[in-house]
């Protein structure tokens, strides 16, 4: 079979209109649950922030401006066909300039510093991008982006357990990581948590958690079920909207598992803000 030629002119231009897209237009599965989290709500204060909210996203694709003033690091989760092949350049580079020509045209906040010690100069393009390639069979490419804000990011956290700790070390975890993180992630929060895989492979299992829809289940019965409870259990902590008292903490708990070693038990736990900015495109 031939492969499929895709250019890089193509990728870029992909890479170009969903980042500019998450920025001004909030996913609607997220309004949806923004919208649901509003007509729940009995804390005055708390349904007045969900009702700013709401505004906010309207106002912002209306503009086009963003969501937030965080436009985040650029994540993607990229599915390649084995029979494509790409023209003029790198998948990698395209991608980067995709980023670099979203953030530069729509002048989104640039937050990417090039050393994260010593030299913390900005990068001043948002580049380099976050990329993690999965490569199967077929003749399309699959982009997946999230735009990562840093108060969220920084409330994350990762514990190696061991498997004797089981569902109620995971409760335990992702409830002590959401009750210390307050309202510094900007509730309402959509919650990613990873469980197995090893240290790195966790962590990524939680990110990628958070590039499903808002409220789509877990596709097995019993980690559909724990995020359930895990919703009901953070919700029940009353951190509300903005970490001012409230019904609504979390719009959604999202798990992903994997594979792991016999003496291995990690979990990590993820959290987007309220602006929960992702989206895809097929090339």
């Amino acid at each position: 079979m031939s492969s499929r030629p895709v250019t890089f002119a193509t990728v870029v231009d992909a890479v170009e209109r969903l980042c500019a897209n998450s920025a001004f237009n909030l996913p609607p599965d997220t309004l949806a649950a923004l919208q649901r989290a509003e007509a729940t709500e009995t804390s005055p204060l708390g349904k007045n922030i969900l009702k700013q909210c709401i505004e906010n996203a309207a106002l912002a694709a209306q503009t086009q401006v963003p969501l937030c003033q965080d436009t985040g690091t650029a994540v993607f989760e990229v599915t390649v066909g084995s029979n494509i092949h790409i023209k003029d350049g790198s998948l990698t580079d395209a991608i980067n300039q995709g980023v670099r020509n979203a953030y530069t045209k729509n002048y989104l906040r640039k937050s990417i510093v090039s050393d994260p010690l010593y030299h913390r100069v900005n990068t001043k393009d948002n580049t380099p991008a976050v990329i993690h390639y999965d490569f199967v069979e077929g003749d399309s490419i699959r982009i997946r982006f999230a735009a990562k804000g840093g108060g969220a990011e920084n409330m994350s956290a990762i514990r190696m357990m061991v498997p004797a700790d089981g569902e109620k070390g995971v409760i335990n975890f992702v409830i002590d990581t959401i009750q210390k993180a307050g309202g510094n992630p900007c509730p309402p929060i959509v919650v990613g948590v990873g469980i197995g895989g090893n240290f790195e492979g966790c962590a990524w299992l939680a990110k990628k958690a958070l590039l499903r829809p808002t409220g789509e289940p877990n596709p097995m019965p019993e980690y559909a079920a724990l995020e359930q409870r895990l919703l009901q259990e953070i919700n029940q902590l009353h951190i509300g909207p903005q970490g001012l008292g409230g019904d609504v903490t979390a719009l959604a708990v999202h798990i992903e598992t994997g594979p792991t070693h016999i003496a291995s038990f990690p979990v990590a736990v993820n959290i987007n803000c309220h602006s929960a900015r992702h989206a895809e495109i097929i090339i």
